[in-house]
């Protein structure tokens, strides 16, 4: 099976921001004193969210789950040394619908941390890499 490359173009605007994207796709701004935008390290966090996010949601919908709103908060503790990496990610998946199912919602969690979830996968290893769920 060949393997799949993704590109991606950074400029550099000014200061410590930068503007990126996919080619012909929208961008993204990232700065590195979080004013126009976020840091890069607090960019990562989101996107550990966006691609759990994206499929916890897709698992929910195929046990047909009534999911009518759900966000994510994620922290994570970063190193004091250099390289000041992350050494663990929290995520908190809060779901509000109508009956929910807390033991489904966990397992389309683990399904994603575990098997699906390519950014978590990207990260070191040695990440410890943590979950709670809130309903309501």
């Amino acid at each position: 099976m060949p393997q799949e490359t993704k590109h991606a173009t950074v400029t550099w605007r000014r200061g410590m921001e930068f503007e990126g994207g996919v080619p012909g796709g929208p961008a993204a701004i990232t700065d590195g004193h979080g004013i126009a935008g976020p840091s890069p390290v607090e960019l990562l966090l989101v996107s550990v969210a966006g691609c759990t996010g994206s499929d916890v949601i897709s698992i929910l919908e195929k046990m047909r789950m009534q999911v009518e709103s759900f966000r994510m908060e994620v922290a994570g503790v970063r190193r004091e040394e250099m390289p000041r990496r992350f050494i663990s990610i929290h995520v908190v998946y809060h779901v509000a619908g109508t009956a929910l199912d807390e033991v489904k919602i966990r397992h389309a969690v683990d399904l994603s941390l575990e098997k699906y979830c390519s950014v978590t996968h990207s990260l070191a290893g040695d990440i410890a890499l943590t979950y709670d769920v809130a309903l309501g």
